[in-house]
């Protein structure tokens, strides 16, 4: 059963990275790769941004805790 399952996840994983250099192919050439990287390069400064301002939060009531 193991073996099975292990062929049938080995299959699909080929499979999504076929279609996945399909489409990376089709973005490319079309110009759209870059509107795709922009908007993940959004969301990651985003959640980096969001990330430092809870942890400056935490460290503000770190200190109120402290003394």
């Amino acid at each position: 059963m193991k073996a099975l399952l292990s062929i049938f996840l080995l299959f699909i994983s080929i499979v999504s990275q076929a279609q996945t250099l399909e489409m990376a192919e089709t973005m490319r050439s079309e110009g759209k790769i870059y509107v795709v990287i922009a908007v993940v390069l959004i969301i990651l400064i985003g959640l980096i941004c969001y990330l430092i301002s809870i942890d400056r939060k935490l460290r503000k009531l770190e200190k109120e805790l402290k003394n």
